[in-house]
């Protein structure tokens, strides 16, 4: 049977019903946020977006994400058409008008905008960029974090930036929804994804660890999510002097594991408790796992 619940089901929160939404330099209520049919981000899939968190009054590492978002843009030539600071502003007014000063989720998504015809041209845009911003009561599924994510190994594998780059936070995510309902049918949470050599690279929304005698290992991250939560850790193992490296490693690896986790903005750290109907590791979550949760939670979130 599959999970009912995904690797980042949040908990339900009433509040979310009738939010204020910032689009295009105006607050509007969710009900009345809407986007022409001929914006190239619902015909297809042309934008970039953030997710940020809001905890303790703070927009999370949002410097961070907002220099992912305008590297994003400029990769793909996208003129967001605000400079930084003006977009730190509308996130700060949106959790303003919302009330929000913890543990919320913002959603920061930027379009090529309206175009003349459906059509993959950008020369068919009208020249003005779609910027939606939405701030949502939301926090991880404690349930979720305590029992640890079933993970199963998807049949499709990631790309490198010679096709699709996934260093790009980019609204198509049709490549990453076809593993899931893989690993839905399989009565997983979240899938896994190999890299074209056969070595694990991440999961479909989030970037995968191991741990192995006492050294957390990732991918290289040649065609993983170019994760702020990722960095973060593994600057973290640097910090307290524990073992951790970006390497090549394979499923025989993981599922002879000490333990596993996966990282993500919404999630944090979350604990992996099985892969492929195998457990991982014989204490959940393994004590690495639970260290470097408590530290990235103290760190960032405190």
């Amino acid at each position: 049977m599959a999970e009912e619940k995904g690797a980042q089901t949040p908990v339900e929160d009433p509040r979310n019903h009738d939010l204020w939404i910032w689009l295009n330099g105006r607050l509007v209520k969710r009900a009345e946020a809407m986007v022409s049919i001929f914006d190239a981000g619902f015909g297809l899939g042309d934008g970039v977006w953030e997710g940020i968190r809001m905890a303790k009054g703070r927009l999370v590492l949002v410097d961070d994400h907002l220099d992912r978002l305008y590297e994003g843009a400029n990769t793909i030539a996208l003129d967001i058409g605000m400079s930084k600071p003006q977009m730190k502003a509308a996130l700060e007014e949106l959790c303003a008008a919302n009330a929000m000063t913890d543990g919320g989720h913002i959603r920061l998504m930027v379009t090529r905008g309206e175009k003349t015809t459906v059509h993959q041209d950008p020369r068919n845009a009208l020249g003005r960029p779609t910027i939606a911003i939405t701030a949502e009561f939301k926090v991880p599924d404690p349930e979720i974090k305590k029992a640890g994510i079933k993970l199963f190994t998807s049949s499709f594998r990631t790309s490198g930036p010679d096709s699709f780059d996934l260093h790009l936070n980019s609204h198509s995510r049709l490549n990453f929804i076809r593993p899931l309902l893989q690993a839905i049918a399989a009565g997983a949470h979240e899938a896994l994804m190999l890299d074209p050599h056969g070595f694990i690279a991440s999961c479909n929304s989030t970037n995968f660890f191991i741990v192995k005698r006492g050294e957390v290992l990732t991918s290289t991250g040649r065609t993983c999510f170019k994760g702020i939560t990722r960095r973060k850790v593994i600057e973290l193992c640097a910090k307290e002097g524990i073992a951790c490296r970006e390497t090549d490693f394979t499923l025989a690896d993981a599922y002879n594991a000490d333990g596993a986790f996966v990282t993500g903005t919404f999630g944090g750290i979350t604990p992996v408790r099985s892969l492929d109907g195998r457990p991982v590791g014989a204490e959940l979550p393994c004590p690495m796992t639970r260290r470097l949760s408590e530290l990235y939670d103290r760190t960032f979130l405190g």
